[in-house]
């Protein structure tokens, strides 16, 4: 095939779309794909030579993409490669458009799609120019201040394949699409690139992390390992297991993880990371654990894409059994919850990755990448042990409250791999679901999971050959399902019909029982239950009729009602019409003739209305004429040919209104069996012309509509090209069985190669009827409108619609056979040096240029009824007009929901195991109907000739007219117009904004509206007023603004505000900087500078003229003025505009520093370290602050190298460190007024006048909305601008006010002047010494009064003032500051809140710093220790927060050096010597303090529980923030939290027992490293000794969550499991009833997550203890106290009871082989004395609510005599006995 081909084309194509060589025009493909190949070429190499890329490159790409989509890939590997390098070149263009980068961006994804086609020796790719390339769209330096807009979407115009529109989704999968092509020295030079970055406490490493995941190559082979994951792989994953508080980049780092294990399967040892793996895979569901639990705000709540869990899954079978077995009961339907959803992605994806891998494994073709090596692939038992395991969580979500489409296809999936045990288990679950009644969800619930298995069921094979004979039984019991009352259930029937019937030839082949004797004992069967068949088809047939005569309008609805489908009606109709197609399709030719004559009889011997039960009789004619129209045609056609002439012999029949339904019946029974195969039709052409004569021109609007559909279903059944067959066996089934036997075609796929498809292509003989169609009924109807027109004749409105719709439906049957319009190509749209002719397609159509051209002929009508009577015509014309323009024989909406159906279908029978498109032939036909359709619809981009022009005038004409409906319905075709002709926006534009022009006296409010709707655009079209073309732009957006004057404008009109708001905002989200023209800032400037523009207008342009800032060219110096002077304009939003604009203006004219390359060792005469050492360590001492080496002379400040940003020199120091150069090397600062330029002259200027400071302080210090104000990043910039730019130069003028803001307290005042002083701090950044000391002279007082007049609204902004002020700054640049803030924050003055306030205020500082200021952490801790037995609230939970800021450094991550500073160990050594007194008492610990100062010492206990209070708060406050948890440490405190927590939950506790409590169960769900495991157990151990039963309770309830949480790091230590058993065990037998109760509860949990298994010597040492014998009852003396003590027998009984009663409850919901007994051996107990009676109660009762739903099913599972016994335990207890 290929061979054959290769020497008609000249080149061998890399992958072409099989489908067109099945076309009927095949072989004219070759040389035109040829042909247009060539053109593509030639164009888009002279556009790039020329560099044009603006149209030429644009036009040409887009034509490359539709190539792709009509051919696939068809062009040689050097072409492949070229386009490949070309558009990598184009896309990499520094300063290309977003929207031009995006398009070509697609393009080249789709090119680099199928890598198997070019190997890493075909082609090269760079990895730095796309990192460039993100880096600066992603994380832009200056689109915060509005120098670069990014759409915030992008429109699409074409895009079948991903409609993901934001820039970052396509520059993310152009990553993905080049990855595998980077060299192979990229790994070693991204990690040099981004390594620097990762510094734990800083946002770069996030930053760092997500571009290894997106960059770093898993593609190499094998021999390059070493040069490829060998080089990160140790570092990267000691940091992801090192990891325990998900940090945001951990996610990251797992999808980079998935991606390497999916792509070097078999290369890398995982085992020694499994458990760890696993356990962190069940954290990441978030599932409630335990009796009572707070779940901590996680930052991340689903931190592992449910993906990778499947990609780690496949590397370990048994663990992946462990996940399974733990979760397992979380799938029943009982249980519901937020998690849900992640477990159900989980059930569906797992399955889908396995076949996936398979089917690469054992059925794909083998390609460049790495193949699996034999030793690692997946092997049968492999395959069978997954699917054991995953059987039964899908059994269960079958019947999930989420609904069963996950469970189908985890199914579907599952039965290609082993269908003997998936389809068995459904089937037994569905024949019993049919039979029942009552429960319906269980119905559609089974039978979408049977469609899903219905192919693996159908085909049989060897696994599972009984599978077939399920069939017949299947299709008998569900015809039930279609039942008229239940929608759901009748719609899934018909789908579940549907696909068995389109599997399986309906043949009776009975017979063959007689004639052949080779059949094995299956095939007997099939072919015996085969004789059901034609009873099948019968019974459904009886249904159906049911179904439509329950649904006849009489019936459902009132008199009033409409009269059209309702939705649901409609889905009916379609499900039924479909099915029963299918059905006729797929039976022998004897059970088609007795369908035939039963469908005849119902339709003809009832009349229907033709609303809703006669369509859906109609549709069932219209499927048996098709699938064999001669037969049926003969029986149809007659018989309502006689029928309508009968009645219309009767000649007023045809003038009435209202007609008689039989009439209406037969004629809408005609008009759907002639939608068949055109040359059927012929013989019977003479009766159809005469009712077409005789009803198109009926008075009845319904009968005229009828007829029109006939004459159009006609003309399409002549002129059109398609399949006329679908069945599912080329030549269908008419053979006799003895040479052919069905059969054996049960399930089988279509063969792509021989698909042998009967095409319909229209004859001469159809041709000519079709005209002679045309010229009988057309003509004349032309001719009338024509006369109309020119006022010889009158016509009703009627007469006129009637006459429209037969022109329509003349337009829609035989468009396809009509040339396109004819005209002139508008010339001078657009220039350019490349030649943009169109490319034509053939469609099978040869135009018959002899025959009048009917397309021209309408229009021309039509334009001269427009003109005429645009006023009364009625809105069937714009149709006309739109189908003039694009119809070609199919709708764009009607393909695309073809090629959305299409693409379900496939979904749901498609076989992914095998791959190679095994799809049924039917799919096949419809995808090759579907290419040939799509072939119709490329008309996209055609040439714009004048008679387009014209058209597009009228439409113009009519979208600005008086009625807003018919406004409505013009410009939405106008829009789709404007979306399909290149460049005619260029020609219509300056026609929409005559309308806004205020000189034109003339324009009507209506007209006006209009023009702006046509500007608007519609939500997914071409926006006028913001196309990507800079000449559009400069005429559009002052036309918006200037039409403020117009006359026609009135803002009293809500519906024009409205819309001048939804411009405005389009334009905003759509802008992106483009190539730039500064006339129209003039423009806008002189617009605005006219005193009459109305206020709206105004705010129109600013928002304009402020999307013109761009970071490359300065603003001309009269824009800088305007906004200058805008700071201080009476409105808001013209204040807020300003404010931005002028920060960015201040970026623009800001002068570059000059930075100089440093080496870190020479800086520190220390050298780097070879391997990777990140942390303290000797050569980055030097960064940190340290205050005896504070540069505090001019000489100091001069030798100082200030590093700003806080992560340089944490990991590593990257290659080449820049610095900024010495002082003298700077542009120089204060410059005198003669030395600045134009622009900063200005800002000089208004700046330094006094009268414009007031002014501008004052409007800054007002407040906007009282309560939501907050700090102000934009103003902040402004600030920081301007002090950048001019150094101190406005300090004098706005030092009183800033003096006057600080002793103020009112809320906006102290804003105010945060905003100021954080942009002082940072704008200093270059000043002299001497400048910054005087300026910190200055600040130092002012934030003391600042800071002492803190107010509760305020301390917000205070904290964002010193936190902004601190960011990527060098400490010891601002040591004044720190110094200041340490002063001594806890003093007490202004009271609890001040101080804690100042915390607040240092710890937003110090945050800022890091690693960086270890001098000043150890000071702070120093100070607070002392403090930490605080009073207050509030200051203790201050405390606790910058407790955790303080000890935040400390972690435990690979590669780091213990920190310099302070630690966590040493800190809790402190702690615990003062809480002795606590530790040692034996009594309760109340929280008795007075919360007064009392004078005088207190004792040291309460200082103690003073001290524990803010321990507490500490350590709540961390578990959420550190990277690390210092388990070691909190392990010292755990005895001391389970004697204060308390065990009910009970919010009436004192703070302390609160927040022990949270303690317990935010530690109890931390992430354990197995070697801390021993130690936490050792502990609890100890504490379950204890002799507070509260204590021995919550280790229970701690125990829980502990090892669920953890449990797979527990399962991989045999010894740890046996502890926590015997742990559990003993506490069974604790003389405190509410401890033994839990124990079981305990028990039974892990016992049902498979952590501890009911094995036999548990089981008999359960036993043994519940024969302990009680002592006898003593008869106790009246009156004498109750003895309560239970004796130690009695314990160890209940102790027994407990066990067995744990194993009972721990499977809810089925019933293992041991239970039965367990259940014996409790009931015995049943008299027992208390507490063991009320426990086996409980027991049972619980044991009868959970197996109560399937009680049938678990009978099965006991004996007689059990049963006997159960049941009469589980009735009701006689209450007598």
């Amino acid at each position: 095939m290929k061979r054959a081909q290769s020497t008609t084309l000249g080149f061998v194509p890399q992958k072409d779309i099989v489908y067109n060589k099945l076309l009927p025009y095949a072989e004219r493909l070759d040389d035109e794909s040829n042909d247009i190949l060539s053109r593509i070429k030639g164009n888009l190499g002279r556009a790039v030579q020329l560099r044009e890329l603006w149209p030429g490159v644009l036009f040409w790409t887009r034509k490359l993409s539709t190539y792709m989509r009509l051919y696939g890939r068809k062009f040689s590997k050097e072409d492949h490669v070229l386009f490949i390098k070309l558009l990598y070149e184009l896309i990499t263009i520094p300063k290309l458009e977003i929207s031009m980068m995006q398009g070509l961006a697609r393009l080249l994804i789709n090119l680099l799609k199928k890598r198997e086609l070019l190997s890493r020796e075909d082609l090269e790719l760079q990895w730095r120019p796309l990192y460039e390339l993100y880096d600066r769209i992603l994380f832009s330096k200056t689109e915060h201040l509005g120098l670069n807009w990014f759409p915030k979407y992008i429109t699409l115009t074409i895009s079948f394949f991903f409609s993901s529109s934001s820039v970052e989704n396509v520059l993310k999968t152009l990553v993905k699409s080049c990855r595998p092509y980077f060299s192979e020295s990229a790994t070693q030079e991204m990690l040099d690139e981004w390594r620097p970055l990762l510094c734990p406490f800083d946002v770069t490493m996030q930053r760092a992390i997500s571009y290894f995941e997106l960059f770093l190559p898993t593609t190499l082979p094998p021999e390059l390992h070493h040069q490829g994951f060998k080089l990160w792989f140790d570092e990267f994953t000691s940091l992801w297991m090192s990891v325990q508080n998900l940090p945001s980049w951990e996610v990251h780092l797992v999808n980079l993880f998935a991606r390497l294990a999916n792509d070097n399967i078999g290369y890398i040892d995982w085992d020694p990371y499994i458990p760890k793996i696993f356990t962190r895979i069940l954290r990441s569901f978030n599932l409630p654990v335990g009796t009572s639990q707070m779940i901590v705000a996680r930052y991340i709540t689903n931190a592992y894409d449910i993906g990778h869990v499947v990609v780690f899954s496949l590397i370990s079978q048994a663990q992946l059994s462990g996940l399974f077995n733990s979760i397992t009961s979380f799938f029943h339907p009982s249980n519901h919850g937020r998690w849900l959803m992640k477990l159900m992605k989980l059930l569906q994806r797992l399955p889908a990755s396995v076949v996936r891998r398979l089917h690469r494994e054992r059925y794909r073709k083998p390609t460049w990448l790495t193949p699996i090596p034999e030793s690692h692939k997946l092997t049968e038992e492999d395959i069978t042990s997954f699917v054991e395991s995953m059987m039964q969580p899908v059994l269960l979500a079958m019947f999930s409250k989420t609904g069963s489409l996950d469970a189908a296809q985890a199914l579907q999936n599952l039965a290609l791999m082993r269908p003997e045990l998936v389809i068995p288990p459904v089937l037994e679950r569905t024949y019993p679901a049919m039979e029942t009644l009552t429960e319906p969800h269980q119905l559609t619930a089974t039978l979408s999971c049977m469609i899903g298995v219905a192919r693996s069921l159908v085909s049989g094979g060897q696994r599972f050959p009984e599978g077939p004979t399920h069939m017949l039984p299947l299709l008998m019991r569900a015809l039930p399902g279609v039942d008229p009352n239940d929608f759901s259930k009748c719609m899934i029937t018909f789908q579940f019909i549907a696909t068995f019937v389109t599997l399986v030839p309906l043949v009776d082949c009975s017979s063959a029982l007689h004639d052949s004797n080779d059949l094995t004992e299956v095939e007997r069967e099939m072919c015996s239950a085969s004789a059901e068949f034609e009873d099948f088809v019968l019974q459904f047939m009886d249904r159906c009729f049911a179904l439509i005569d329950s649904s006849t309008l009489e019936q459902t609805r009132e008199e009033t009602e409409t009269e059209k489908m309702t939705h649901l009606e409609s889905l009916v109709e379609l499900g039924l019409s479909s099915t029963f197609s299918t059905i006729l399709t797929q039976c022998s030719l004897d059970i088609f003739k007795v369908a035939l004559e039963k469908v005849f009889n119902f339709a003809t011997t009832n009349i229907f209305e033709t609303r809703v039960s006669g369509r859906m009789v109609a549709d069932m004619c219209r499927a048996t004429a098709k699938c064999h129209p001669a037969e049926s045609l003969k029986m149809f056609v007659p018989h309502c040919c006689n029928a309508i002439n009968q009645i219309a012999v009767n000649e007023e029949v045809l003038n009435e209104e209202e007609l008689d339904k039989e009439f209406l019946w037969n004629l809408q029974l005609l008009s759907e069996v002639t939608r068949v195969d055109g040359d059927k039709i012929l013989p019977y052409r003479s009766d159809l012309v005469q009712i077409l004569q005789l009803t198109l021109h009926l008075k009845c609007k319904q009968g005229y509509m009828l007829a029109c559909n006939l004459l159009h279903h006609i003309l399409r059944s002549m002129a059109l090209i398609y399949p006329t067959e679908y069945c599912s066996v080329p030549g269908g089934f008419h053979q006799p069985v003895s040479d052919y036997l069905p059969i054996k075609d049960w399930g089988r796929p279509g063969d792509l190669w021989n698909l042998e498809i009967c095409w319909h292509v229209p004859s001469v003989e159809e041709i000519s009827f079709a005209f002679y169609l045309l010229d009988l009924i057309l003509q004349p109807e032309l001719q009338r409108l024509q006369r109309f027109a020119q006022g010889h004749q009158d016509m009703s409105r009627d007469d006129v619609l009637q006459s429209l719709t037969i022109v329509q439906h003349c337009l829609l049957g035989a468009g396809s056979l009509m040339p396109p319009l004819r005209g002139e190509p508008v010339a001078e749209l657009v220039h350019s040096m490349v030649n943009l002719d169109e490319t034509t397609l053939y469609t099978g159509v040869n135009y018959d240029k002899s025959r009048e051209n009917y397309r021209d002929a309408v229009c021309c009508v039509m334009r001269k009824l427009l003109l005429t009577h645009s006023l009364n015509n009625p809105f069937s014309s714009f149709q006309i007009i739109s189908d003039l323009l694009h119809f070609k024989g199919s709708h764009k909406h009607e393909f695309d929901s073809r090629w959305k159906s299409f693409n379900l279908v496939k979904k749901s029978m498609e076989n992914r195991l095998y791959g190679r498109k095994q799809h049924i032939r039917a799919l096949l036909i419809d995808r090759v109907m579907l290419q040939h359709e799509l072939r119709k619809l490329t008309v996209e981009g055609c040439q714009y000739r004048s008679i387009h022009q014209e058209l597009m005038k009228d439409l113009l004409r009519l979208s600005t007219s008086t009625y807003s409906q018919v406004r409505s319905r013009a410009q939405s075709v106008l829009f789709t117009a404007l979306g399909t002709y290149n460049f005619c926006c260029r020609d219509v534009i300056p026609h929409v904004l005559e309308f806004l022009n205020p000189d034109n006296s003339s324009v009507t409010q209506q007209q006006f509206k209009g023009a702006l709707y046509c500007l608007l655009g519609n939500h997914n079209g071409v926006c006028l007023a913001n196309l990507h073309d800079w000449d559009c732009i400069a005429l559009t957006w002052p036309a918006i603004v200037r039409s403020g004057l117009s006359s026609a404008m009135s803002l009293e009109k809500p519906s024009i505000v409205r819309l001048f708001d939804d411009l405005a905002d389009k334009i905003h989200r759509q802008y992106e900087t483009i190539g730039i023209d500064f006339s129209l800032i003039c423009n806008l400037l002189d617009f605005l500078g006219n005193r009459n523009l109305p206020w709206k207008f105004e705010q129109i342009a600013i928002g304009f003229l402020s999307l013109l800032l761009r970071d490359d060219q300065q603003l001309p110096p009269a824009a800088v003025t305007f906004f200058v002077k805008s700071l201080n304009h009476d409105s808001l939003y013209v204040r807020k505009v300003a404010i931005s604009a002028v920060a960015g203006i201040m970026k623009q004219i800001k002068r570059p520093h000059k930075k100089v390359p440093v080496s870190p060792s020479e800086l520190c005469e220390v050298k780097e370290p070879n391997a990777i050492v990140a942390g303290d360590r000797p050569d980055n001492h030097w960064l940190q602050y340290s205050s005896s080496k504070l540069p505090r002379t001019q000489q100091d400040w001069d030798q100082c190298v200030f590093v700003e940003k806080t992560h340089w020199g944490y990991y590593c120091w990257p290659r080449k460190l820049l610095m900024y150069a010495p002082f003298e090397e700077q542009p120089r600062q204060n410059l005198a007024r003669e030395e600045m330029t134009e622009r900063e002259q200005i800002i000089f200027d208004h700046f330094s006048d006094p009268v414009f400071i007031n002014q501008f302080i004052e409007f800054l210090s007002l407040e906007d909305r009282k309560g939501k104000d907050k700090f102000s990043p934009r103003r902040f910039c402004l600030f920081k601008g301007l002090f950048r730019n001019f150094s101190d130069a406005f300090l004098p003028q706005i030092r009183p006010h800033m003096e006057r803001l600080v002793s103020d307290t009112h809320e906006s005042k102290q804003r105010c002047v945060a905003e100021i002083i954080s942009g002082l701090i940072r704008g200093c950044k270059h000043w002299s010494y001497l400048k910054v000391e005087s300026l910190w002279e200055l600040l130092c007082p002012l934030l003391r009064t600042a800071l002492s007049n803190i107010t509760i609204e305020t301390y917000a902004d205070w904290g964002t003032c010193i936190a902004t002020a601190c960011e990527s700054r060098d400490p010891r640049k601002l040591h004044w500051l720190f110094e200041m803030l340490m002063e001594s924050p806890i003093n007490g003055e202004g009271g609890s809140f001040v101080d804690a306030c100042r915390l607040y205020v240092l710890q937003g500082g110090l945050a800022q710093q890091e690693w960086r200021v270890p001098e000043l952490l150890h000071r702070l801790l120093q100070y607070l220790e002392p403090k930490l037995t605080q009073v207050y609230k509030n200051v203790r939970e201050r405390i606790g927060s910058v407790l955790t800021y303080i000890f935040m450094i400390d972690v435990s991550l690979p590669y780091t050096q213990p920190t310099t500073s302070p630690r966590i160990s040493e800190f809790i050594e402190r702690v615990i010597l003062q809480l002795k007194p606590l530790t040692e008492g034996d009594e309760e610990i109340q929280n008795h303090v007075v919360e007064e100062n009392e004078v005088g010492e207190q004792d040291e206990r309460t200082q103690a529980i003073k001290l524990l209070k803010t321990v507490l708060k500490w350590l709540i406050a961390s578990a959420g923030r550190s990277f690390s948890t210092a388990v070691p440490e909190q392990l010292r405190l755990l005895p001391l939290l389970f004697k204060i927590a308390p065990v009910e939950n009970d919010d009436s506790y004192d703070e302390l027992k609160r927040d022990a409590k949270t303690c317990l169960s935010l530690m109890s769900q931390e992430l354990l490293y197995s070697e801390q495991i021993p130690m936490v157990l050792s502990v609890l151990q100890e504490i379950a000794g204890s002799s507070s039963w509260h204590a021995r309770y919550t280790v229970l309830t701690y125990l829980q969550i502990m090892v669920f949480y953890n449990l797979f790091t527990f399962m991989s230590g045999l010894k740890l499991v046996t502890n926590v058993r015997s742990l559990v065990i003993k506490l069974l037998e604790d003389e405190q009833l509410e401890v033994r109760e839990m124990a079981a509860t305990t028990l039974s949990g892990f016992l049902q997550c498979n952590f501890l298994s009911m094995d036999a010597p548990m089981q008999a040492h359960f036993e043994a203890l519940c024969k302990t014998r009680l002592p006898k009852k003593r008869k106790r003396e009246l009156g004498s106290t109750v003895d309560t003590i239970p004796s130690a027998d009695l314990v160890r009984r209940h102790a027994g009871v407990l066990g067995l009663s744990a194993c009972i409850l721990s499977s809810p919901y089925d019933v293992p082989t041991w239970m039965p007994q367990l259940l014996m051996d409790l009931s015995a107990h049943l008299n027992d004395t208390q507490p063991i009676e009320m426990t086996v109660k409980k027991t049972l009762s619980n044991f009868r609510r959970t197996h109560h739903d399937n009680w049938q099913q678990h009978k099965q599972q006991f004996t007689d005599d059990q049963l006997l016994v159960l049941t009469d335990l589980l009735v009701s207890p006689c209450y007598y006995a």
